[in-house]
């Protein structure tokens, strides 16, 4: 009988902490060792990826419906399924006695026999299994591609089936990496020959200096890189709202809701150092994260600051940048429960918070000084929408700066006064940023 912590129980804890109480804990793994854990969060993330057809299989197969399911059968299920028909190094009978196994374990033998009994019935049909067939358009295609009904049917208006299809397969797809060298603590060159020597195979991006594209991070982990400090992950994309700050020695800079500090260290790397950097936000337990990872980058100019950015009062600064809490529909490949997480209300919410938040960071800049408004959300009401409506608020006390200078030509929108990427066209993370002057 199963009893033993591997890879597949605890990730199937995971999942199940996720469907109780909307709380993705990877920590549940914290015993395993790097290689285990970086498996468990392929498991967790390509279960989510697939989560509505996995639905669809067990509901087709079992005599009982996964909505009346316990989370812990569905569960199970769900990674024995997706064991049997995505992962190539697991044969059939592997799949279905170890899902077996930690049904017994979990839930009894009973539970354990109708287990077999599903996922042989589906076995028998490997070669045929059904595709969803229901007469609503937007439920075969929500099933289809697992997303959530009304992103399908708000994608589907705006985009178009056919490109939202493209997009949701983007989604479900195994996401690019980046990793970003840091200066503060080696050479580019010498990073290189580093990868070189390691066997890693990269490419360099000629977006933003010092990212290079990677398979995987996994190496960066095992010879403790991030670590120490060489170099951090960061998805292209993300690195374009600090590049567009034009962060300079010597000013003042606020980086808002700052947590977990990738943006903060990056804009310390781009200023050599030697620029006054205050990292706000509310999360203590974040905080105390990026201050542990200023310290390994050796970005000793970041200051940092508990606070609720609709409460602080600091005096103004040459520069800041608010990258701001959103839906995150732009990362849904990497994050891959975010899309279980969200809802309509909750992508109003998102825009109310926004909204307040921007005025707070608007108000921080001084005459001349910059501010840089940036979200990975694709959604209008996040990005162009909020910045519309910040203008005509401060009386135009701002004015869009041209990013032709500062961004690839093919990532430009709004007539050059914005960026936004999509990860079925750019291959990267979904982010939007602009860059706002103030003038008077």
């Amino acid at each position: 009988m199963e009893t033993e912590f591997s890879e597949r129980s605890a990730s199937i804890d995971i999942l199940i902490e996720f469907d109780l109480n909307q709380n993705l804990d990877f920590s549940i793994a914290d015993e395993l060792e790097t290689r285990e854990k970086a498996q468990v969060r392929e498991y967790v993330q390509n279960i989510f990826r697939r989560r509505s057809y996995l639905d669809f299989l067990i509901d087709h197969y079992s005599s009982i419906g996964v909505d009346e399911m316990k989370a812990e059968l569905k569960n199970i299920l769900r990674l024995g399924i997706y064991d049997m028909l995505f992962m190539d190094s697991t044969p059939d009978y592997a799949a279905i006695n170890e899902a077996v196994e930690i049904a017994k374990f979990k839930l009894g033998s009973k539970t354990g026999d109708l287990v077999n009994a599903i996922m042989r019935n589906l076995q028998r049909d490997i070669e045929n299994l059904p595709k969803p067939a229901y007469k609503d358009r937007t439920k075969l295609v929500a099933a289809t591609f697992s997303h959530p009904e009304w992103m399908v049917a708000r994608w589907s208006k705006r985009f178009g089936e056919r490109e939202a299809f493209k997009l949701m397969q983007a989604n479900n797809s195994r996401p690019n990496y980046y990793v970003r060298v840091n200066t503060l603590r080696t050479k580019p060159e010498n990073f290189v020959k580093r990868m070189d020597k390691m066997g890693v195979e990269f490419e360099e991006s000629d977006w933003l200096p010092n990212f290079y594209k990677v398979n995987s991070v996994q190496p960066f982990i095992e010879k403790g890189l991030l670590a120490k400090g060489v170099c951090q992950v960061q998805d292209i994309a993300a690195g374009l709202a600090p590049f567009v700050l034009d962060p300079q020695p010597g000013e003042k800079i606020y980086d808002l809701c700052a947590a977990p500090g990738t943006k903060s260290i990056m804009i310390s790397d781009l200023t050599e150092g030697k620029a006054d950097i205050l990292a706000v936000d509310i999360s203590a337990d974040r905080l105390e994260k990026l201050a542990e990872s200023a310290l390994s980058f050796n970005a000793e100019n970041i200051k940092i600051r508990r606070g609720d950015v609709l409460e602080l009062s600091l005096p103004l600064a040459d520069a800041v940048l608010l990258d701001a809490p959103c839906t995150g529909t732009g990362v849904l490949s990497k994050r891959a429960d975010l899309r279980w997480r969200r809802d309509e209300e909750g992508l109003k919410n998102a825009v109310k918070l926004q909204e307040e938040l921007l005025e707070e960071a608007a108000n921080m800049v001084k005459l001349g000084g910059r501010l840089v408004y940036s979200t990975c959300s694709i959604e209008p009401e996040e990005n162009m929408e909020q910045v519309n409506k910040l203008i005509e608020k401060m009386d135009d006390n701002f004015e869009l700066e041209s990013l032709e200078d500062y961004v690839p030509e093919e990532v430009l929108a709004e007539d050059g006064k914005a960026y936004q990427t999509f990860p079925h066209v750019h291959g990267c993370d979904g982010h939007f940023g602009v860059l706002l002057k103030r003038v008077k």
